[in-house]
């Protein structure tokens, strides 16, 4: 797959502290959406999604707050998982999908069956990092460098006090008990960022190609979701997990090593990563779909995913139509970027992003 730099987005540090069914062709809509606000957009309709349950606090706040403004609209969300997202939008079960990954080079062609010679969208909509989070009796913190991360998660390393961990963490009161690696049972755009990110920064050690689906001879327990794998890690004394940063709750989190320093994770040193992104080349003109730099080396944290609603370029009538625009523009628009990031402590996009989804966003036509 072929990508282009696009460069940094410097306005990252403009906007302030981070907190972090079926589609056609070309006719224009009205304008709908107004991209700082969803209020009088005078909206009606049902919106449906499925997909990403990493997503799934901050859709929550963005249902609440657009359905509030716009008593006739109504959005739904089902959140089954990225690659359930992607298959129920392809095959038009879905108005849009909530994806930890952007569509790959055969989905973005099979997008054209469903929305048109001109295909699908990915939008950024959601940035957040990937916490190694662990429930380990007696120890609060980690250092954890991307080979120990690798081999803790394919097995190689299988208790806690191994001499890997323990040379990075020398004050720690590390136990024998065993290492549960826990994981995920369904397609998940998150376990694809996260092996994406074990694959290019390990030195090797993970030897696996990226994949949504975890390998099947990695031994492990798997649950089904964000809010699965998590459950199963607080309950379990030795488990190992990787989920969305915001859902992890009590769970203590790894500090990853990027360069000299080991990063912890927050929002703020996980968009420091989306700087260095780059966009996908061959897709559509408003296409924002990114290849992420795994090894930024610069002190951000490196295990970061973007997350993205793929919609149509074009949608069977008005009515769905201005339905999507309204409600994407108000996703991305600095208000909604704020609203998510008090509700799921994810980050802002950066302003420059959010003007360029916002050009595509209303580019959505109708047959």
């Amino acid at each position: 797959m072929k990508i282009s730099r696009i460069g940094r987005f410097a306005a990252i540090a403009a906007v302030g502290t981070i907190a972090l069914t079926a589609c056609g062709s070309d006719n224009a809509t009205g304008d709908a959406g107004t991209g700082s606000s969803s209020a009088g957009t005078d909206v009606k309709g049902t919106l449906s999604g499925v997909g990403s349950s990493a997503q799934q606090a901050a859709m929550t706040q963005w249902q609440t707050d657009f359905q509030s403004d716009n008593s006739g609209a109504n959005v739904q969300y089902s959140p089954d998982g990225s690659g359930a997202g992607r298959k129920a939008f392809l095959s038009g079960g879905a108005n849009f999908a909530g994806s930890d990954a952007h569509l790959d080079d055969d989905e973005y062609s099979q997008a054209k069956d469903q929305c048109g010679p001109d295909g699908a969208m990915d939008i950024p909509v959601y940035v957040s990092p990937i916490a190694v989070a662990f429930n380990v009796k007696g120890v609060d913190s980690l250092n954890l460098d991307p080979a120990t991360i690798a081999k803790i998660f394919k097995g190689e390393i299988s208790t806690w006090n191994d001499p890997e961990i323990k040379k990075q963490n020398e004050e720690a009161k590390l136990p024998d008990t065993p290492i549960n690696v826990v994981h995920r049972s369904d397609n998940s755009g998150t376990t694809e960022n996260f092996t994406e990110y074990l694959s290019k920064a390990s030195g090797g050690a993970w030897d696996k190609e990226p994949s949504g689906d975890w390998p099947s001879d990695f031994k492990g327990e798997a649950n089904k979701g964000t809010s699965g794998v998590v459950s199963t890690t607080q309950s379990t004394d030795g488990a190992i997990t990787y989920a969305d940063e915001s859902a992890v709750g009590d769970l203590s989190t790894a500090k990853v090593k990027d360069g000299d320093d080991y990063v912890e994770v927050s929002a703020d040193s996980a968009a420091k990563a989306v700087e260095q992104s780059d966009k996908v080349q061959g897709r559509g003109e408003h296409d924002m779909s990114l290849e992420l730099n795994r090894t930024p080396n610069d002190g951000s944290y490196p295990i970061v995913l973007v997350s993205y609603h793929v919609i149509c370029s074009a949608y069977k009538d008005q009515e769905t139509a201005d339905l999507v625009k309204a409600f994407e523009n108000y996703v991305v628009s600095e208000d909604g970027q704020k609203s998510a990031a008090s509700a799921a402590k994810s980050a802002v996009l950066p302003e420059s992003m959010r003007e360029d989804a916002k050009k595509a966003i209303d580019s959505i036509t109708t047959k």
